[in-house]
């Protein structure tokens, strides 16, 4: 699913795809003494660091059209095609995007490029997700993840080495991903948050609506709760969520 597909499905994701306090901090934290900072794939402007000078990159209007006053000034480009000359910044980010670029290889080079001290990517480990319960009600959406992810070893490799980090997503995660969603269930029923995951628009309509009737039926009868409501009270869970900082080399 390519990055310009969110011209069509990106409708919502300002509502629910909020930044995480919690994993913002993470992020600020990897920037270190960066000032200067470009946010490849930036969408609606989620976590950029309103303490640095932030440069966004994002190719759908739809997703630029969403992003607030004041925000980071926005260039419409690809990750692929970054329109600036080597060392233009501190630090190149990109977060929970890589996935969606039509040429991850090519997209992570050019971060590098023009990233003087180091570049962060947020991004999957597929084995985690595999393990969510999730894939009890829509086995297809898990498996869209899991192969749309590339590989951290592969990203790694691509940055020319990195150092990579769990981010566990706390229970009531302000960022409502689709796998941040681990503990309230009952939000993958409403339509306005499946609009705001691209993961449900990888789906066939009649397995989306067969898996949200097995949800709501085990909901209503407390079956979930009873195999996996311990969740409710968990404090944090690894989705595979990771943090890739690759610092730069003279």
């Amino acid at each position: 699913m390519g990055e310009a597909t969110y011209d069509t499905i990106g409708r919502g994701y300002s509502e629910f795809r909020r930044a995480e306090p919690r994993i913002a901090a993470r992020l600020e934290a990897a920037l270190g003494d960066a000032r200067t900072v470009l946010n490849v794939g930036a969408g609606a402007g989620s976590y950029e660091p309103a303490s640095r000078g932030v440069t966004a990159v994002e190719p759908s209007e739809t997703m630029i059209a969403q992003r607030p006053p004041g925000a980071a000034p926005v260039v419409r480009a690809s990750a692929e095609s970054l329109p600036f000359p080597d060392d233009s910044f501190d630090a190149a980010m990109a977060l929970i995007t890589v996935h969606h670029w039509a040429d991850p290889e090519a997209g992570l080079a050019e971060m590098r490029r023009v990233a003087r001290r180091r570049v962060l990517v947020l991004s999957f480990d597929r084995e985690p997700i595999g393990e969510l319960w999730l894939r009890e009600y829509f086995p297809r959406a898990i498996d869209v993840h899991v192969a749309a992810m590339p590989a951290v070893a592969d990203l790694t490799e691509l940055l020319g080495g990195a150092a990579v980090a769990p981010v566990p997503v706390p229970r009531g995660c302000e960022d409502g991903f689709f796998l941040a969603l681990w503990d309230r269930p009952e939000l993958h029923l409403d339509p306005a948050v499946r609009r705001a995951s691209s993961v449900w628009h990888a789906m066939p309509a009649e397995e989306v609506e067969r898996g949200l009737a097995s949800l709501r039926a085990d909901l209503e009868s407390g079956a979930w709760d009873e195999r996996h409501g311990d969740l409710r009270r968990t404090a944090e869970l690894d989705v595979g969520l990771r943090l890739l900082v690759a610092e730069a080399t003279a």
